[in-house]
């Protein structure tokens, strides 16, 4: 079982690699790597990511076959199906750091804003529950002088929505609240940037790690 400050200790590193090319990615999804895994999985750390095909999550990392667990969705927010499978890796993968990772430019809190100037037009059902989760989010924002800056807000609203799925992880789940209190997990919140590559940890994230 790999600690919390090790596990983010390794993703940044790993990060850095991505961000700089100095990677080789031969030794982590081989045959070899395969055959390792076939006993089962025990992932150093758990991601909740957008769906973004611009954010492999994986890939800006640096890891391979069996590294993460990693649970997508548009918006990386965490309905019941999200948290479930993240409970899911904190009792039986022994994984001890969870990350939502939301990213610069995200379509799903762009749909959230859609949705707020053209209420008129209807969504879907599965869409509807992605957006309800981010527009509570977003009245606020817009009562600010962000709301003549486009892109500004569209960031600031990205990082709101990745606090309060931390938050609502750590609060809403009696197991992941359990490990934290237990077994020293940690819920932290982080952002890529499309344009850098580089993944700011900036929510929850431990002054010594």
């Amino acid at each position: 079982m790999t600690p919390a400050r090790e596990a983010l200790a390794r993703l940044r590193a790993g990060n850095q690699r991505y961000v700089t090319g100095a990677f080789d990615r031969a030794g982590q999804v081989g045959q070899a790597r395969r055959e390792e895994l076939l006993g089962g999985q025990r992932p150093f750390a758990i991601i909740l990511g957008c769906s973004d095909s611009r954010v492999p999550v994986e890939i800006i990392f640096d890891q391979g076959l069996g590294d993460l667990f990693v649970v997508r969705v548009a918006g990386n927010v965490a309905a019941p199906a999200q948290t479930g499978s993240i409970e899911l890796a904190v009792q039986h993968c022994g994984a001890r750091l969870v990350v939502v990772l939301g990213h610069t430019r995200c379509g799903a809190v762009q749909a959230a804003f859609d949705a707020l100037d053209r209420p008129q037009e209807p969504l879907s059902p599965g869409l509807r529950e992605i957006v309800d989760r981010i527009d509570p989010l977003l009245t606020g924002l817009l009562a600010t002088d962000l709301r003549y800056d486009q892109e500004a807000l569209l960031h600031e609203a990205m990082l709101a929505n990745v606090r309060a799925t931390t938050d609502r992880l750590r609060q809403d789940s009696a197991i992941i609240a359990h490990a934290i209190q237990r077994d020293g997990l940690l819920v932290v919140g982080a952002a890529y940037s499309l344009a850098t590559g580089v993944v700011d940890f900036f929510d929850g994230v431990p002054s010594d790690a």
